[in-house]
């Protein structure tokens, strides 16, 4: 744990004398300049990403890019039996670059933690707790060949103004950075609340106030219910993942009961978002990707569903719809119908 107070004399005023208020501003600048500095440089314009990605998405979700255990030749396996993991040749990158990036992005999460506690007013939401995890992302995604393509309704949640729901097909850890990456507005995880043990994870999910929820236990499930309708309330989206789990094969899951009910109380609409191959590059038994994710890696943006007037039923089998409209065939659940055209607007 880093000693703020003790750190706190770096920076002070010309006279000498420290100024709570004149450290949080000089931090505040120093983190927007970085922000910019990292956004600038690793997230593709939109033009770029209409003209280079769109087109090859097509050829994306025909493709599996699964790898065979001959392939997958680990070199480190860690535990026994179904909690097995294990690194091969590829995994040795991310780790190196996870043990590089993973302390800064701890310390810069302190910082503005201190900061925050110090003015309640600095950082209401936790938006800029959450942007250093943001900006982690996309270093990290860069770093280790897994920055993915995006397709659809890009602009538009980069423009919202209000709350929504955001919703997406979970089969890797892969999944939480990428989304990261692609929701630029502040948004909360409705998450696993074992997620807080995770190292930096938890501090992020914790730190940002995002929802943790015990599914075993009714009152972490009000309370979570209670959390979600107060952010949506102030204007902040959720992402969640109606599957509530990881899918170890990758094919969409049935969906939690109830995981559309926060977005109908609210009236909020729904955004769908379909995710490709992350477990094909971040498979379940893996401490860290496989193999590169580029040109592999994609992301779908849907367009919104309005909840009023519909049950929860019928939200879900319009979700699933959409999901599986954008997701590789390889994905699909056995027997489910395949979407034989994709969607008019991927080929506008």
């Amino acid at each position: 744990m880093i000693n703020f107070q003790r750190n706190h004399s770096l920076l002070t005023t010309y006279s000498g004398t420290t100024d709570p208020m004149l450290t949080g501003l000089l931090l505040s600048i120093l983190l927007l300049l970085l922000s910019i500095s990292v956004d600038s440089f690793l997230t593709p314009t939109r033009t770029s990403v209409r003209h280079l990605y769109v087109s090859k998405t097509l050829d994306i979700l025909d493709e599996s890019f699964t790898l065979s255990p001959e392939e997958l030749n680990p070199l480190i396996r860690i535990g026994d039996g179904s909690k097995e993991k294990i690194i091969n040749a590829f995994g040795l990158l991310p780790l190196v670059v996870s043990l590089l990036t993973g302390p800064i992005w701890l310390l810069a999460m302190t910082v503005v933690e201190k900061i925050s506690n110090m003015n309640e007013k600095f950082d209401p939401n936790r938006e800029i707790f959450d942007y250093t995890g943001k900006i982690w992302s996309r270093v990290w995604l860069t770093s280790t060949r897994s920055y993915p393509s995006l397709s659809g309704e890009i602009d538009s949640i980069r423009e919202r103004e209000g709350p929504c729901m955001y919703v997406a097909n979970h089969a890797s850890w892969l999944d939480i950075p990428i989304l990261c990456t692609v929701l630029d507005p502040v948004f909360k995880f409705i998450a696993k609340s074992e997620l807080e043990k995770v190292p930096c994870i938890g501090q992020q999910l914790k730190g940002g106030n995002h929802i943790l929820i015990d599914r075993d236990d009714r009152r972490s499930q009000l309370r979570a219910f209670k959390e979600g309708i107060s952010w949506l309330k102030k204007g902040v989206p959720l992402m969640a993942f109606p599957e509530g789990a990881r899918s170890k094969d990758g094919k969409l899951m049935d969906f939690k009961g109830g995981i559309f009910s926060m977005a109908i109380k609210a009236k909020v609409p729904i955004v769908p978002i379909s995710l490709s191959h992350t477990h094909a590059i971040m498979p379940a038994n893996s401490l860290f990707p496989v193999q590169s994710g580029n040109g592999k890696l994609h992301v779908h943006i849907h367009k919104p569903i309005d909840p009023n007037g519909k049950t929860d039923e019928e939200l879900t089998d319009l979700v699933r719809q959409a999901l599986l409209s954008q997701m590789p065939r390889e994905q699909h659940p056995v027997g489910s119908p395949t979407a034989e055209e994709p969607i008019k607007q991927l080929q506008s």
